[in-house]
């Protein structure tokens, strides 16, 4: 498990740049594609505040727990943490939550198209991956 661990550390940041989905308000122009960073960004211009709260959800929650496990497996952190890394993994998996509302509200709207890519799909399993490897690293009691 560690080294699946420490695999994330190296698939977290490609997904966080992986096109998440393809979004067009009509798909003859062309659809533009959406990463975690470029969706960002565009927080960054519109709300503040959202983007804080975006950025320490899809990028600081994941990459602080995977490390954390990571210090944990190598026995450079206490067991006890184990418990906040849990609620680190939990707080990055409501992300995944947005993403999947977002679609579908645009989706409901007129004119617009949107496809998942693959981003999406990566995303999702290294949060999942993470949860797995957060649960396989409790202590046995």
């Amino acid at each position: 498990m560690k080294y699946l661990n420490l695999a994330l550390l190296v698939l977290f940041p490609i997904a966080w740049f992986a096109p998440l989905l393809r979004a067009a308000i009509l798909p003859i122009f062309g659809m533009d594609e959406i990463s975690v960073i470029t969706g960002l960004q565009s927080l960054w211009e519109s709300d503040t505040g959202l983007a804080l709260l975006v950025t320490f959800l899809a990028i600081f929650a994941p990459y602080a727990k995977t490390i954390g496990l990571a210090l944990l497996h190598w026995n450079l952190l206490s067991p006890r943490t184990l418990p906040a890394l849990e609620i680190m993994g939990k707080l990055a998996m409501a992300d995944v939550f947005l993403i999947a509302l977002y679609i579908v509200i645009v989706k409901g709207a007129g004119h617009v198209t949107v496809e998942t890519a693959w981003g999406l799909y990566l995303f999702t399993a290294c949060v999942l991956a993470s949860i797995l490897i957060s649960w396989k690293s409790k202590p046995e009691a």
